[in-house]
């Protein structure tokens, strides 16, 4: 008989004991009873075994999920009391998604700057930021707009009349400018995000180059960067950035290789190659997260939250923009830019109503060209 095999009820069992007397015969429901009472006690030793297992599982991954949360969230910056100065009854109401049935979108203020962090999280009082970008996330979760406001558009800063947008910067730091940015398009800012475009060529290097389509032979510092593909090591990448002399957009040109740059370096980012290295992975997202700084309403938990519920966003569902403009001009001895009012409301109006992918096609004079110069 093998281990834990009931002997057959009502007769002798049979091994090494042929003599031993058979068993009292039970009645039918005292076997029920004690069949009963034996399952009872297997589902328990299961249920306590799942219990402990799933115990166990849970504290391996809260503590993965911890140790990553705090491996990367830790590593990002924050900038502090953004929000504070803000009068909270005289901000845009919150984007409306699209759907009922979604949740809300969330939208970014993104800042970028050449020089270092102190200047793009404001804490340099003579500071301008280079890249003014707005970078909404959808409803649903599946699309992403990235809009870029040129640093040089003339508009109305709350208390200092009309200037250059990042002039904001350095009359008040991020309130000021979030501030502007919400006066200009009536979009709520959820969320600042400082990016260190210094540190960012380190992501570049961390992924073995960015590949980026130039139109025609530009130079700049030290490097050539002629027509067709280029693949940009992290101080290329600087320099290419950097570029605004010598492109026939100017700064406009430069707003359009920031967003080419940023297209190219999510397209790596999301390849097959960097997730299936573990070492390029670590080391990509430990640069990705020195490289920026976010508000501290986002504790590192927070910031877990949200990136699992952009999981579905790819780089092909990212649509990237410039703010509509009607030409340049002067004002006093600086060189500004006219923004497009009556086309700028028509896109702000569906941003706000969480609707722009929707509607891309409209905007194709203010999108990014596959090959921009």
């Amino acid at each position: 008989m093998s281990v834990g095999e009931q002997p057959a009820v009502g007769g002798p069992e049979t091994g090494d004991h042929p003599t031993s007397p058979a068993p009292v015969p039970r009645s039918t429901d005292e076997t029920a009873t004690t069949s009963a009472g034996h399952r009872r006690r297997v589902l328990r030793r299961v249920f306590i075994s799942i219990g402990v297992l799933g115990l166990v599982l849970a504290l391996v991954v809260g503590g993965g999920m911890w140790f990553l949360t705090n491996r990367y969230g830790g590593n990002i910056d924050r900038v502090a009391d953004v929000f504070t100065g803000l009068d909270q009854q005289a901000r845009p109401a919150p984007a409306t998604p699209a759907e009922p049935a979604d949740g809300a979108p969330v939208t970014f203020l993104l800042v970028g700057s050449d020089t270092r962090s102190e200047v793009a999280r404001g804490e340099d009082p003579d500071g301008r930021s280079d890249a003014i970008m707005i970078a909404r996330f959808s409803a649903d979760r599946r699309h992403a707009q990235l809009i870029s406001i040129p640093r040089d558009s003339w508009v109305d800063i709350p208390g200092h009349g009309r200037n250059k947008i990042n002039a904001s910067y350095a009359f008040g730091g991020p309130t000021l400018l979030i501030q502007t940015v919400e006066q200009l398009t009536d979009v709520r800012i959820d969320h600042y995000v400082a990016i260190d475009f210094e540190g960012i060529t380190q992501v570049t290097d961390d992924l073995g180059g960015v590949d980026v389509v130039v139109a025609e032979e530009t130079r700049n510092g030290p490097y050539t960067f002629p027509a067709g593909v280029n693949h940009l090591d992290g101080d290329q990448a600087r320099w290419y950035l950097g570029q605004r002399h010598g492109l026939p957009g100017g700064d406009f040109d430069r707003v359009r290789r920031q967003q080419q740059y940023l297209r190219a370096m999510f397209g790596k980012l999301f390849s097959s190659q960097t997730f299936t290295d573990p070492g390029r992975l670590d080391s990509t997202l430990l640069a990705v997260t020195s490289a920026v700084s976010i508000d501290d309403t986002l504790g590192n938990g927070d910031l877990l939250a949200l990136g699992y519920s952009m999981r579905n966003v790819t780089p092909e569902n990212v649509d990237y923009f410039t703010a509509p403009v009607l030409g340049t001009g002067m004002e006093g001895a600086a060189s500004v830019v006219y923004l497009d009012q009556v086309t700028g409301a028509r896109m702000w109006g569906y941003l706000h109503s969480d609707s722009l992918s929707q509607n891309a096609a409209e905007f194709t004079q203010q999108a990014l060209p596959d090959v921009p110069r």
